[in-house]
Order: C-alpha cells, then sequence, then structure tokens
C-alpha cells in the first residue's frame, strides 16, 4: 500500500463529541488533542513526512470566548510538551498560519518549537493556528509583491510538498477554508467519524481509500 507523503486533516467534531456525552466542549478539544497526538506518532511510524492539521481557524474566533481560550490553553500546553519531547522522539512541529494576533506567550513557544524542529529533519507535524485559507492567498500575494519572492515561497506551507489526501472526519462534506490552494488536485475523504474517535485503524481505511483512486490530474 503506497503511503502518501503528505496528509491534512480538518480535526472536525470535538465540541459535538462532547456534547453527545453532556460534557462541556473544552474537554471535547482536549480529547480531540490526545487524538491527535497517537495519530501525530502513528504517521511517524508508518513513514509519512508531513502531516497538517486545521486546529484553529481564522474564523473560530467567533466561538464562546470561553471555548476559544480553552482551546488556546490546550495548544499552549501541548506546544510546551512538543518542546521538551519532540528532539528525542523524532517529531518536528511546526504552525501555520497568521501568528500575530495570538499571546506574546504562545508566540514564543512557536518560535521555540520552530528553532528546534530546524535543528534536524524527519517526520514533521504541521498544526494551523488563526488559518484561513483566504487570508494564507492575501497575504502570499502582498509579500510576494513587496519582496519579488514567488507565489508559493510566500504561502505558510513553503516548502512542503501540496497533500495527496485531506480527510475531515465529522460528517461534515467541505473544505471550510483549509489549505485552498495546495489541495487543488488533493483526494477528499469524508467520515462520520468524529474526531476524537479517530483512530489509526481510521487513517488506515481512508489510506486505502486513497490507494484505489485514479489520479489523472487533468489527463486521461
Amino acid at each position: 500500500m503506497t503511503i502518501p507523503r503528505h496528509i491534512g486533516i480538518i480535526m472536525d467534531g470535538n465540541g459535538r463529541w462532547a456534547e453527545s456525552r453532556r460534557l462541556q466542549r473544552a474537554l471535547g478539544h482536549k480529547q480531540g488533542a490526545e487524538a491527535f497526538r497517537t495519530l501525530a506518532y502513528y504517521c511517524r511510524d508508518i513513514g509519512m513526512d508531513y502531516l497538517t492539521v486545521y486546529a484553529f481557524s481564522t474564523e473560530n474566533w467567533k466561538r464562546d470566548k470561553s471555548e476559544v481560550s480553552a482551546i488556546l490553553r490546550i495548544l499552549e500546553d501541548y506546544l510546551i510538551e512538543a518542546i521538551e519531547k519532540m528532539a528525542r522522539e523524532g517529531l518536528r512541529m511546526r504552525i501555520l498560519g497568521d501568528t500575530a494576533p495570538l499571546s506574546e506567550r504562545l508566540r514564543k513557544l512557536i518560535a521555540e518549537a520552530h528553532a528546534i524542529a530546524d535543528t534536524y529533519t524527519g517526520f514533521t507535524a504541521n498544526l494551523c493556528v488563526n488559518y484561513g485559507g483566504r487570508d494564507e492567498i492575501l497575504r502570499a500575494a502582498k509579500k510576494s509583491s513587496e519582496t519579488g519572492k514567488t507565489f508559493e515561497d510566500c504561502l505558510d506551507t513553503t516548502g512542503l510538498p501540496d497533500p495527496e489526501l485531506i480527510i475531515r472526519p465529522g460528517g461534515e462534506q467541505r473544505l471550510s477554508n483549509f489549505l485552498l490552494w495546495q489541495s487543488a488536485y488533493s483526494e477528499l475523504y469524508f467520515t462520520n467519524t468524529l474526531w476524537p474517535d479517530f483512530t489509526p485503524k481510521d487513517l488506515d481505511k481512508a489510506i486505502k481509500w486513497y490507494n484505489e483512486r485514479d489520479r489523472r490530474f487533468g489527463g486521461r
């Protein structure tokens, strides 16, 4: 079975997972972070190069302030853990998106994680935080016009191959502003499984489906 080099995942369903169990939505996001941790190590172990997940969109600021605070607090805790472990465990961590509106503490943790990631090569997990595909395209176009760099060199994903497969758990069937430029020829896989319940077996099923696709890229 061919393992894609790069898979993107829209981590959808955390809040609904919690509500279905009469729990606070924040607990759903915490469980979703555990699902991400498990899957990231699994992706590393099966030989993937890149995993990019949609953690917090530019539109998510519209949610209840307590939920937003909970998501960002979970991200902060995860980055602290990653900084301690990632070099030792062979998992590089990068944050994609506009980090300017984030707290100074979060920005410092992101910078520290990136500095460590720059010191070695290997599997990379990318978290899209305050990310939106349209926003990324606008920022890249502005930067390209100001610097003379190519448009793709100004994207958040510069240096990464486009994702061959994008997975959306949670039952919805749309991209929701995720990797709009990069997903032009991605295979799109949708499942009703809520993200906190998404396991390596679910990923295996998605990869098996991907292997059955006929990828022609506009040809015959």
